[in-house]
């Protein structure tokens, strides 16, 4: 299972690097390798820039 949840991870950062929308995910929500899937998909996803206001 360990192994799993590391691929897991690891395809979350590669499709957060390319820019997949987080509905790319494929596993299922009850998964747990789709929590470690949505983390790797974190740690790569583009942030907004906190300064970044669209009322100024």
């Amino acid at each position: 299972m360990r192994g799993e949840i590391i691929r897991a991870v690891v395809a979350g950062r590669e499709a957060g690097t390319r820019g997949d929308p987080p509905t790319a995910c494929p596993y299922p929500i009850t998964s747990t390798l789709r929590t470690a899937w949505i983390r790797g998909y974190a740690e790569r996803r583009p942030v907004a820039d906190q300064d970044d206001d669209p009322t100024d």
